[in-house]
């Protein structure tokens, strides 16, 4: 029969004559063959299995050995033994060689006909050492395609035991050496298909033998880790991935990058040819291993890993969004490693270049699934864009191709931003010993306490939410290249930009500090904050003059005046000066940025009560310091009277230092009779508000006996009557409380602790300057911005109350207009008009007195409430139908304007926490409007001492201080940073990762020399020696039984 078969299939005969012969040869096997007849025929079979000319020939051996092995399958027990199949695989077929699959196959096949044979395990035993000599042999796809699909079937034939790791292990490193040279479709196709059958053969002995899967991943990161230039290993590995299950990521990824035996170039080399794997067609999970990894390495703080990753791979990635099939995981890598990047604009500057021409792909390609990809990957380009302004010749082209598309909010970036960061992000890869101390959850940087410096670090966190924008905006020259504006400049850029929970600004401190404030003691958060407005006014004012071509004309703010020396000015009544600017029209605003932001003007009329000739001068001012009523600051006067009789207005003792007077006998006693004021002492009177002590401030005083006023006209000392006028309002309104008296006693200064109700709203009375008369005498310019000095309260004059008779005499001749228009205790006045202030900061200091205590300061979160301005409803009603048709009377007094809670909430923001932030040195932490007003009802000690407000728009529009939007972002949001900020942020975020990269190397040496012990909640490592500590400002432990602690 063997004879037959041979003849024919050599033969010339046509293809359909050879198929019928060869099913006659195949029917045969039915009837009784001799055992030489079935050995012939399988030898003759094989032979034309393995050497066969065509395709034809191969097939009619293996049905004819088929046919023959089923009906006689002892004689093919006998001829396909253990010793025939070991020579197979060690020596291959005369001249087919042992690799060839063909092999494989042919054993593949036999296996199937003896399946049922006992003689088949002995062969299995065979395969199972030679298939592991085989792989450790490094066989080409095909191969171990064919042998992946044996083993698949016949799992008898899989190594075992330990053994079985060690197979695992060599299969996959034989895959870490496949390639594919092939660029044609089908050839490509094919060998994904030879990867898939391989990695699935390890998928399912991993789910067998579960104590292999270790070893084998182990395995890959050694592959893949390598730093052998010669050996690339093949991306075919990402076809493993996708078998190793999910809840191993943590566990392993924090194996790896916390083993101290793997170096950082092989940390590297494996980071990056993971990310190659995302070229890979049909693996699955591999961005989620990627990103893990990147986590891993930022939880232990591996910062030259990511950066130098990140650099040489980034253009990689952003390629692979070209590919559909491998589109969507390369963008969760992209928008990882980009968003995760923060420390400096160039891993987005890389990609930059190539995103309009994806952009517009992206658009006319067609695919189902653009559409979303495409508003997916324009929310991750506006986030980089808005944390990488000032860069418009870059962006301008990629704003223009995405203008149709919709973009994320402010908060929304914001938000994507804090949560991404290396240094920001929450990690549970890294242990308590490792983890990183990254930014609060507000995402705002705090100040670290240099030693006594909580006062100035609550006046820069207060200056940064006030002006950050204004700031950062400036164009400053070279010339200005060592002002302090510039160093202020470069504060704010790190306050804004920093990864660093808390930045030290030693620079500025050292610029800034007053020259009679000692380093390292405490000190008055009201006199640096005056000192500090000063110096940027007068560096500005030179500068200006400086690189004006036109002479400048100074103000002869020091000249003589027309008046004697006894005459008063609204420096004497507290009133911080910036220098006049004069004749600057609207269109040409040269006012300096202190003026611009901080300036009003307060003009000060002076009366003589026998002439009624009057003296008006009109000063500027940065802040006003008013002062507490005498019956709030000492022991409470009991007087005689109709207890019925309502409580006048407060009145006493002005300060333009943040230090009141002693509270002592005043010219003429506050009596009874001579003052009609009452105050009752005890619990029942309701407590001051910050409207109350503004009205203090600008009541109307006498002048007599030591302080009595020099008249021109009379020629000689008079009585006299003094008042004040706000003429023009400040963008923000700065109020000091004068919350520190000297004791002559003692020799001390002793804290007033009276709590003062902050209203959220409040509007300030503004005249207009009144009309110059015959009668009144001219005063002169006012002088530039002058530091008050704690000495300078004690030639102040003290405020007193009118007489009983005066002031019926007065009133008498105001008329029922009271002071709302006409002629005023101290002349004519136009009506006031009420300007609107919200709430924006506040400082408070806690402690006993001026020698001990702590400052910190509540800020407006803009990002929380609401950023934009907001405008009062009928901000100029003020007076409120009582409902009888008439309007109650006005009375020009300020007021703490009394909006909706609803209103209020919205423009101040309300009791939900995130609202505002609490500033305390190091520490960022969201609170509420709530917190700020019940401070001091919860702590005593802690006080409001410096409070800012904001000026409202009354007209709709916006006023200069900004908050409304163009193009959809913010116009108060973050300015384009100008290059030489960027350049010194970017410097300063990567010695920052340095540093933290040390520190955690460090940390890692020490715990795995000995144990370490720490505090759960981690060390306070921005806490000096004799700092506040955690119970320091906003009630943390505070109280009257705690002991004071040191201005800071």
């Amino acid at each position: 029969m063997d004879k037959i078969l041979e003849a024919l299939v050599s033969s010339s005969h046509s293809v359909p004559v050879k198929k019928a012969i060869v099913k006659k040869v195949v029917e045969a096997a039915e009837k009784e063959v001799t055992a030489e007849q079935c050995q012939a025929l399988y030898t003759l079979t094989t032979r034309l299995i393995f050497l066969g000319e065509d395709a034809f020939q191969k097939q009619v051996g293996f049905q004819v050995l088929e046919a023959y092995a089923r009906y006689h399958r002892a004689d093919f027990e006998l001829f396909f033994s253990k010793d025939f199949v070991l020579g197979l695989l060690q020596q291959g077929y005369g001249p087919l060689d042992r690799k060839d699959p063909a092999v494989v196959d042919y054993i593949h096949g036999c296996l199937r006909l003896l399946i049922s044979c006992p003689s088949v395990l002995d062969i299995f035993s065979i395969i199972q050492t030679e298939i592991l000599r085989m792989v450790c042999e490094r066989p080409e796809p095909a191969l171990c395609a064919r042998l992946a699909t044996m083993l698949s079937d016949f799992i008898q034939c899989i190594p075992r035991e330990k053994t079985a790791i060690l197979f695992c292990q060599q299969l996959v490193r034989t895959i870490g050496y496949f390639h594919c040279p092939a660029s044609q479709e089908r050839e490509l196709r094919e060998y994904v298909d030879q990867v898939t059958k391989v990695s699935t053969l390890l998928q399912n002995i991993w789910k067998a033998e579960p104590v292999t899967l270790l070893p084998s991943l182990q395995e890959v990161f050694a592959i893949i880790s390598s730093t052998d230039p010669s050996f690339e290993p093949s991306i075919a590995l990402a076809s493993l991935v996708q078998h190793i299950p999910l809840q191993m990521i943590t566990v392993l990824i924090k194996s790896l990058t916390t083993d101290q035996n793997v170096k950082d170039t092989s940390m590297t080399q494996a980071l990056c040819r993971m990310i190659d794997w995302l070229s890979w067609p049909l693996a699955h999970h591999v961005e989620m291993w990627v990103i893990a990894l990147l986590k891993g390495l930022a939880a232990v703080q591996k910062f030259t890993i990511l950066i130098d990753v990140t650099l040489l791979k980034i253009e990689l990635v952003f390629n692979r969004l070209w590919y559909p099939i491998v589109r969507q995981g390369a963008l969760v890598v992209l928008s990882h490693m980009l968003l995760s990047f923060q420390h400096s604009p160039e891993a987005f500057h890389l990609v930059v270049p190539h995103i309009v021409d994806l952009v517009q792909s992206l658009k006319h390609d067609g695919l189902p699934t653009s559409k979303a990809f495409l508003l997916h990957f324009t929310e991750l380009v506006h986030c980089m864009m808005y944390q990488y302004s000032g860069f418009p010749d870059l962006y301008d082209d990629i704003l223009e191709a995405i203008k149709e598309l919709p973009g994320p909010g402010e908060d929304k970036i914001k938000l994507v931003l804090n949560q991404s960061a290396w240094t920001s992000q929450s990690n549970s890869f890294a242990s308590g010993l490792l983890r990183l101390p990254g930014k609060s959850e507000t995402g705002k940087t705090g100040l670290i306490n240099l030693g006594n410096t909580c006062y100035m670090n609550s006046i820069i966190q207060t200056l940064f939410s006030a002006t950050e924008r204004h700031v950062l905006s400036l164009r400053l020259n070279d010339a200005t290249a060592n002002t302090l504006m510039k160093k202020l400049q470069l504060l704010f850029t790190f306050l804004s930009h920093t990864q660093r929970a808390a930045y030290a600004p030693r620079v500025f401190f050292e610029a800034s500090r007053p020259p009679w404030f000692n380093a390292g003691s405490q000190q008055d958060c009201s006199e640096y904050l005056r000192f500090l407005l000063d110096r940027l006014h007068e560096e500005e004012k030179t500068i200006q003059v400086l690189m004006s071509a036109k002479p400048n004309v100074v103000s002869p703010g020091n000249g003589p005046s027309n008046d004697t020396g006894s005459e008063t000015s609204a420096e004497d009544a507290g009133v911080s000066h910036v220098a006049p600017v004069e004749g600057k029209s609207e269109g040409n605003d040269e006012r300096t940025l202190i003026e611009r932001m901080f300036g009003g003007r307060l003009s000060t009329g002076i009366r003589c009560m026998t002439c009624n000739s009057v003296s008006e001068k009109e000063e500027p001012f940065t802040d006003l310091s008013l002062a507490f009523c005498p019956s709030t600051t000492s022991s409470p006067l009991q007087t005689e009277g109709p207890s019925e009789e309502p409580r006048g207005p407060c009145q006493g003792a002005v300060n333009g230092g943040s230090e009141a007077p002693e509270i002592g006998p005043s010219p003429k006693p506050v009596t009874a009779s001579t003052t009609g004021v009452h105050f009752v002492p005890g619990s029942s009177e309701p407590p001051l508000s910050v409207p109350d002590l503004v009205d203090y401030f600008l009541a109307p005083e006498i002048l007599d006996k030591e302080n009595a006023y020099f008249c021109q006209k009379c020629g000689s000392l008079q009585r006299a009557e003094r008042g004040m006028r706000v003429v023009a309002a400040p963008e923000y309104l700065i109020l000091t409380l004068l919350r520190f008296s000297y004791d002559a006693k003692c020799h001390v200064r002793r804290k007033i602790l009276d709590n003062v109700t902050i209203p959220p709203l409040m509007r300030l009375p503004v005249h207009a300057p009144p009309p110059k008369h015959s009668s009144s005498s001219s005063l002169p310019p006012s002088s530039p911005l002058q530091v008050d000095s704690p000495e300078s309260s004690e030639n102040l004059a003290k405020k007193l109350k009118p007489s009983q008779r005066e002031e019926e005499e007065e009133t008498g001749q105001e008329g029922d207009n009271g002071m709302a228009g006409g002629e005023s205790e101290v002349g004519v006045w136009p009506a006031a008009r009420f300007v609107p202030y919200v709430l924006s900061s506040v400082v408070m200091h806690s402690g006993m007195s001026s020698e001990s205590g702590h400052y910190y300061s509540y800020g407006r979160n803009l990002n929380g409430a609401d950023g934009a301005q907001h405008h009062l409803a009928n901000p100029l009603a003020l007076g409120e139908d009582p409902g009888n048709g008439q309007t109650e009377p006005i009375t020009l007094t300020c007021s703490g304007a009394t909006h909706p809670k609803q209103e209020v909430e919205e423009v101040c923001g309300g009791q939900a926490a995130g609202d505002w932030l609490l500033f305390n040195d190091s520490r960022v932490t969201f609170t509420s409007l709530g917190s700020v007003q019940n401070v001091t009802n919860r702590f005593p000690k802690d006080t409001a001492y410096v409070l800012i407000y904001r000026k409202q728009d009354v007209t709709g529009g916006q006023n200069s201080t900004g908050g409304g939007t163009a193009n959809g972002m913010r116009l108060g949001s973050e300015p384009p940073l100008q290059k030489e900020l960027m350049d010194a942020v970017t410097k300063d975020n990567k010695l920052f990762l340095q540093e933290q990269e040390l520190n955690a190397r460090t940390r890692a040496l020490q715990a795995a020399s000995a144990s370490c012990s720490f505090r759960p909640n981690g060390p306070d490592d921005n806490e000096p020696p004799g700092s506040c500590g955690p119970s320091g400002g906003g009630g943390g432990g505070g109280g009257f039984n705690t002991v004071n602690r040191l201005v800071f």
